[in-house]
């Protein structure tokens, strides 16, 4: 196989594995806003459950979460699912699994604002919702952008999990081409593309950091 065959079809991979990081990211960042807020709320039921899913998230392998996801409707209940369902499976898994680091981060964030801010919204008239939307919430983002980062640039290395469901993302190309070529230089390659990927995602979240540090200079 020539090298320009061989990164194409890596390129190809890349392609999957950027899907998987951005569906990642658009169901797993609201969700952890709710969950978190769910964890705060005044129902003692409410945030136990919380408190349990996110433990479990958190202290259990996501490679096994996503076997759970991927065989759990057959083995507990029979279903036989597409074969459109070994992609959402990985979208599931990596959602709630995700959703659970997020939510900690943003009760954190949350919780770290001072209680003034939330009196003085009350005297001005402010709404809780409007307080928490106008007001506490962009100074949360500001505050927790570091934190997401982290998780962010380790969902991109993460994404290689995937290859537990024989989902053709990079890393498992990168796999295919090495046995059939009995040549490291494929993972070589796939680290290029995982290193560029990450420094490409550093640099807009630095990016962006910079801009909601209002108060610089």
């Amino acid at each position: 196989m020539s090298f320009q065959v061989m990164m194409m079809q890596l390129g190809q991979g890349m392609l999957k594995s950027m899907g998987i990081f951005f569906l990642t990211l658009l169901f797993s960042l609201p969700l952890g806003l709710l969950v978190a807020l769910c964890r705060m709320s005044k129902s003692g039921i409410l945030r136990t459950i919380m408190r349990v899913y996110i433990s479990i998230m958190r202290g259990t392998p996501l490679m096994l979460q996503l076997l759970a996801v991927y065989f759990g409707p057959y083995y507990l209940f029979g279903a036989k699912l597409g074969k459109n369902w070994r992609f959402s499976a990985i979208i599931i898994a990596f959602a709630v699994n995700y959703a659970a680091y997020f939510a900690e981060i943003y009760r954190s964030g949350i919780g770290s604002m001072p209680a003034g801010q939330y009196e003085a919204a009350r005297l001005l008239g402010y709404s809780k919702s409007g307080t928490f939307l106008r007001i506490i919430f962009p100074q949360v983002i500001k505050r927790i952008l570091p934190a997401i980062t982290n998780e962010v640039i380790t969902l991109i290395k993460d994404t290689s999990l995937s290859f537990s469901l024989a989902y053709a993302e990079m890393f498992t190309i990168a796999k295919q081409i090495a046995a059939k070529e009995t040549s490291f230089m494929p993972f070589l390659a796939a680290a290029l593309f995982y290193y560029v990927f990450n420094a490409i995602v550093a640099f807009a979240m630095e990016r962006i950091e910079k801009a909601m540090n209002y108060y610089s200079a």
